[in-house]
């Protein structure tokens, strides 16, 4: 079991845009002003494409699908919300808060995996849980420690805590349960997705302690880090909204190991953290400003890793 691979999956926008049906949670997220909305997403495609070949170029498979207009989908860019891929073949699906993100999730795209030789033996489907208003939105909610079977979340109106405990339980992972705030106008509010604050890579972890308020929380999740070995590079609330807690580590064509992240990311860190990170890392940075500013997520949500075994007749 490996905990980065070398495969993700990404969504080509065709209609990126802020989605006004997140936003109300999604305190990352800024409307673009005097900019048409062709306009957003034609930076956006900028910036996704600018993004798509740094990876290429260290080695990195990008199984790219293009959007298509079918549905009214401005946040079909962060495809890691509704689905997870399993080493052992197995796939997740998962209930998303906004209607409209709901309509992401498509077969076309499980086929153009499949395509490349992946296969998917099993999908595990909790979307039923939407009719409940019941949400727990992929590897955005959950951070998955893979070699050492343990899954981070953060609860939120996005990630409840009951079904995260299914999903732990389904899919055999020792829950790490925690509640992570940011300030928004003076009033503590709880972060959308845990994996804009955390960061999980092989040795090491990128974390905001300063967004858990509870000191029991806060001291359980430095044992389950420190225990499993991991280096906790420590970040401030101000370097999470600039989505410095919003990346991740894959392996390159040598096997190399590369921490991915945006260039507002990479600009509020400390020298002294950066070190620390190219100790763990080689560091690969794009613009990605459209697309976190309307989008209010980052490079981290753009890439769904791919952990699937592929058939080797294919």
């Amino acid at each position: 079991m490996s905990q980065i691979t070398n495969t993700v999956l990404m969504i080509r926008p065709i209609q990126f845009r802020m989605n006004e049906q997140t936003s109300v949670n999604n305190y990352y997220q800024k409307a673009p002003k005097n900019i048409l909305p062709e306009t957003v997403n034609k930076m956006a495609v900028k910036e996704f494409d600018g993004l798509v070949s740094k990876l290429k170029k260290v080695g990195i498979q990008v199984i790219v699908v293009e959007d298509t207009k079918e549905f009214d989908t401005p946040d079909s860019i962060f495809p890691n919300n509704w689905i997870s891929f399993h080493a052992n073949g197995t796939i997740g699906l998962y209930p998303m808060f906004a209607e409209n993100r709901r309509l992401e999730r498509k077969e076309s795209i499980l086929e153009a995996v499949e395509s490349l030789g992946f296969v998917i033996k099993n999908v595990v489907d909790y979307t039923s849980a939407e009719a409940d208003n019941v949400f727990l939105e992929g590897t955005g909610s959950v951070l998955l420690d893979r070699v050492n079977n343990k899954a981070y979340c953060a609860i939120s109106d996005r990630a409840n805590e009951e079904l995260f405990i299914e999903f732990c339980e389904d899919f055999e992972y020792t829950p790490v349960l925690f509640s992570a705030y940011q300030t928004v106008h003076d009033k503590r509010k709880k972060i959308y997705h845990t994996n804009v604050m955390m960061c999980i890579g092989e040795t090491f972890a990128v974390l905001c302690l300063a967004c858990i308020d509870n000191k029991k929380q806060r001291q359980n999740l430095i044992k389950h880090l420190h225990d499993d070995g991991k280096k906790i590079i420590e970040i401030s609330e101000d370097q999470v909204n600039h989505f410095a807690g919003n990346m991740l580590q894959l392996k390159g064509a040598e096997a190399d190991s590369y921490l991915v992240m945006s260039q507002s990311a990479l600009n509020s860190l400390l020298p002294a953290q950066i070190k620390l990170i190219e100790s763990h890392a080689t560091i690969i940075s794009s613009p990605l400003e459209t697309i976190e500013t309307c989008g209010g997520g980052s490079a981290r949500c753009m890439m769904a890793e791919v952990f699937l075994p592929s058939n080797p007749s294919i």
